[in-house]
């Protein structure tokens, strides 16, 4: 099988310390990956790295075929729209209501009117949100906003989900509803990876679990547990 995603050698430094050193990791399609360990691990550079907001000190990121630190800046929105992202602190705007918040990742890449109208009720279905159109950030939940975050990352119909410490700021029932709502995500074939400090639910999920420490990738286990 072709990886979906090959991490080769990433080696990733600030002021003379290494926030990655040397990890290696392959994800194909499809797989639901946790990236676990402790703060300051490089659980976060590895996510950056991805969605180039940082280039590797060394190494590189291949992706479906291409080197991400190669892709030249004015490709770069194409690349994000094959890769959602959905980060701890939702960044949603409080201004608009949860359609909008979600209307406007396609209102920037010029989405017709139309294609929005038939986008965005569909995502908002399927993280569970539908009866919350009108509603504004204001008045949702800490898992309601999580699913705004979600639906938002889901309008380009990405390949690849990355989520960064998603349940850090939900309680523990919001937390186990968007698991599902990931899992129903990843059943639809879109590749799933998450950094989660959430030792239940990684145990939970017995997926596969990528441990690091102090840069480094220390364990790789198919139906693993957090602290395998």
């Amino acid at each position: 099988m072709t990886h979906q995603i090959e991490f080769k050698h990433l080696t990733k430094t600030y002021d003379n310390f290494n926030a990655l050193d040397d990890v290696s990791i392959t994800v194909d399609k499809g797989e639901f990956v946790f990236i676990v360990g402790h703060s300051g691990a490089g659980k976060s550079t590895l996510i950056e790295l991805l969605i180039r907001e940082e280039k590797p000190t060394l190494g590189e990121i291949v992706f479906e075929g291409n080197d991400l630190s190669s892709v030249p800046y004015e490709e770069l929105s194409l690349l994000r729209r094959k890769i959602g992202v959905v980060f701890q602190d939702f960044r949603l705007l409080e201004t608009r209501d949860v359609y909008e918040n979600v209307a406007i990742a396609l209102e920037v890449v010029e989405t017709s009117e139309q294609d929005i109208k038939n986008v965005v009720p569909n995502v908002l279905n399927m993280v569970g949100l539908s009866d919350k159109q009108h509603v504004y950030p204001n008045h949702l939940s800490g898992g309601e906003k999580q699913r705004v975050s979600i639906a938002r990352a889901l309008a380009h119909e990405p390949v690849v989900l990355v989520l960064d410490e998603p349940t850090g700021m939900i309680d523990p029932d919001a937390a186990e509803e968007v698991l599902k709502i990931l899992d129903k995500i990843n059943s639809l074939g879109t590749t799933i990876i998450m950094t989660t400090h959430n030792e239940q639910l990684v145990d939970k999920s017995k997926r596969r679990v990528i441990r690091l420490e102090k840069g480094k990738v220390v364990s790789d286990k198919k139906g693993g547990k957090y602290r395998a």
